[in-house]
């Protein structure tokens, strides 16, 4: 959430508190928005950050190292010149306003002392920087705005200072209980208690409604009218308390956390969303800012790579595309090479009848069997021999790029395939929040976009399980990043199982320990179909989340039918063997486990026989991927059905 005005109450009591007569040693502007202040305080050197970003306004000391430009844009330099060494006085905020009004002492070019002022408007896409003099006279500001993008304020230099307008909203912490409970009589009883404290009363936001609501009437969307006289007391009472811990400056900044990651912060814990969000309380209000905002940047930086990767490869794809496409055609048109050289042949049993300076030659085509007359175009400028010559050099040119084209056509298709599989990879990385995979482990998740299984893309098959197990990994309080990338790898060996022998789930296995993949990655890779025991909870999320994604409605073509008749058929099958006491089919038909009778079936007949179903397997059935056959004696002998 922006800061609201109860919020940024606490930041700047906290910040007046710290740099009470604090001195400014340097400034930096490292964005375009964002200005730093390096302060001498009584406790030592800190860095105070004034953002006016619209997606995130706010005032804080920090401690993450920026980068500064080269040359200092022209703000920066007019805040050096006049706020250099400048005292920090005390920092004001209007009633129920994201403003911060730092009045500052400071020395002007006679070395006289003067008043200035720095303003912080922490107004969401109306935020903004100005500097003031003593009158409160604009001397610069970081967005200028004239009669033309406001005709009800402007702020540009020269002008007086004057505050945003007012909203239309009745400042909570001049009123009394009287005042407080005329205001909700006159409330329609079919507004939403949340909707009517933020129509209501300023300062309040969205977040901090919907909590006095919640706590009121025990939900957030509660009417008042269901709430009845106790709930409507209760949320004046839960009113009248959040103000007074406001105006006895009792905070307790927390930052919460859903799936692990930052998705809000305020200065009291929140209780609307049960155990799915997690209060996280930090120390100060600076601390909790410069945390929030430092994960939240970092996400916006990884999410832009995302992009910015998957348009670099789009692009590229593209580009491949239209190379292919063009020499397509120029392969096209070397395929009429034979009648270049046919001309020159044509040409070159006429010299006795052609003399220079002829445009066209007409003459019987001896390689058409009816031999009709046809006219072969000259340069009238070439000799005879020089014609004939011509055309048998366009049709060696011809020739020789045929083969150059059908090299560079076999390269580029290759080249192609690599893009789509590396850009259906990237796609699946950014839709799951999956990040710093390796690029080689990113293209072969790619190819699973051109796999099926049971008629189910393999790749959105991939995609729903880690989103499933994401999901259960919140609701468990467990690493959501790992469940997601567990089961975003889970069928990794599907892209290769038809090219390299053996099973998709040991495939996987093995290509994530190739690329050092945590190993309960590996882990839930091996047990997803339950050929490992799974080791941690991580393991039997993705099997769960792997089922479910299978079993969905309309997510397999194969219905329970024809599921049930290839078991039974592949039962039946192994069954019919002499010594074969019992066969079963398990794992969705991936093995069957085939019990034999220790005095028919001797232990040097197990591997043959092992061998000869798999053999009549792959001979009479229609089946995905391969087939273990376990033979179980008092040893088992395992042979594949490929």
């Amino acid at each position: 959430m922006p800061l609201d005005a109860l919020c940024l109450s606490g930041v700047v009591h906290e910040l007046q508190n710290a740099l009470s007569g604090a001195k400014i040693d340097k400034i930096y502007q490292p964005g375009r928005d964002e200005v730093v202040l390096a302060l001498r305080a009584p406790a030592g050197n800190v860095k105070l950050l004034l953002s006016a970003n619209p997606s995130h306004p706010r005032a804080h000391l920090t401690q993450i190292s920026r980068e500064n430009p080269d040359k200092p844009p022209m703000f920066c330099m007019l805040l050096r010149k006049h706020l250099s060494g400048a005292r920090l006085l005390e920092l004001v905020q209007p009633p129920m306003e994201r403003v911060v009004d730092l009045r500052l002492e400071a020395l002007d070019e006679l070395g006289d002392r003067v008043e200035r002022r720095l303003v912080l408007e922490a107004m969401g896409r109306h935020s903004n920087l100005i500097l003031l003099d003593g009158e409160g006279r604009i001397m610069d500001c970081l967005r200028r705005v004239d009669s033309d993008m406001s005709a009800r304020r402007q702020v540009l230099p020269g002008l007086f200072y004057r505050l945003p307008p007012a909203q239309e909203k009745l400042d909570p912490s001049s009123l009394d209980r009287a005042a407080l409970e005329s205001a909700l009589a006159a409330a329609p009883e079919e507004s939403q208690a949340d909707k009517w404290l933020l129509d209501t009363f300023g300062g309040l936001s969205p977040l901090i409604c919907r909590e006095l609501a919640f706590r009121a009437g025990g939900a957030t969307d509660a009417r008042l009218h269901q709430m009845g006289e106790g709930g409507r007391s209760r949320l004046l009472d839960e009113l009248e308390g959040l103000l007074r811990s406001v105006q006895e400056n009792s905070f307790t900044p927390v930052m919460l956390e859903k799936e692990g990651h930052p998705s809000d912060f305020t200065f009291q814990p929140i209780s609307q969303y049960g155990p799915a969000v997690s209060c996280v309380p930090f120390p100060s209000f600076s601390a909790l800012l410069d945390r929030f905002y430092e994960q939240r940047e970092n996400q916006e930086r990884v999410r832009q790579r995302g992009q910015d990767l998957i348009r670099s490869v789009t692009n590229a794809r593209d580009r491949a595309a239209r190379k292919i496409g063009l020499q397509e055609q120029e392969l096209a048109a070397t395929r009429d090479r034979e009648r270049l050289r046919q001309f020159g042949d044509i040409i070159t049993s006429n010299l006795h009848a052609m003399e220079k300076g002829m445009s066209r030659l007409t003459a019987a085509d001896f390689y058409d069997p009816e031999c009709p007359q046809i006219h072969i175009p000259l340069d009238p400028l070439l000799t005879p021999q020089q014609n004939a010559a011509k055309y048998y050099k366009d049709y060696a040119r011809m020739k020789n790029a045929e083969k150059e084209l059908t090299k560079q056509l076999e390269l580029g298709r290759l080249e192609l395939d690599y893009l789509k599989s590396v850009l259906e990879g990237e796609r699946a990385c950014y839709e799951t929040g999956v990040h710093n995979l390796n690029p080689e482990l990113v293209k072969i998740l790619g190819r699973q976009k051109y796999r099926t299984s049971y008629g189910q893309n393999v790749l959105n098959h991939s995609i729903e399980v880690a989103h499933i197990a994401g999901l259960m990994a919140a609701e468990l309080g467990v690493d959501v990043a790992m469940a997601k990338r567990a089961g975003l790898l889970h069928d990794l060996g599907k892209s290769i199982d038809h090219e390299v022998e053996g099973s998709h789930v040991q495939l996987g296995a093995d290509l994530a320990r190739k690329y050092k993949e945590n190993p309960v990655i590996v882990n839930a890779i091996e047990a997803h179909h339950g050929d490992v025991e799974p080791k941690t909870v991580i393991a039997v999320l993705v099997q769960a989340a792997d089922a479910i994604s299978a079993a969905r409605p309309g997510a397999r073509r194969e219905n329970v039918e024809n599921y049930i008749r290839r078991l039974q058929k592949l039962e039946e099958l192994t069954g019919s063997y002499p010594g074969v006491e019992k066969a079963y089919a398990i794992q969705a038909g991936r093995e069957v486990r085939i019990m034999v009778k220790p005095e028919v079936v001797t232990e040097d007949n197990m591997i043959l026989l092992a061998r000869d179903v798999a053999k009549k397997i792959e001979s009479e059935l229609e089946y995905p991927g391969q087939i273990k056959v376990n033979v179980i004696r008092e040893t088992k002998a395992v042979e594949y059905a490929k």
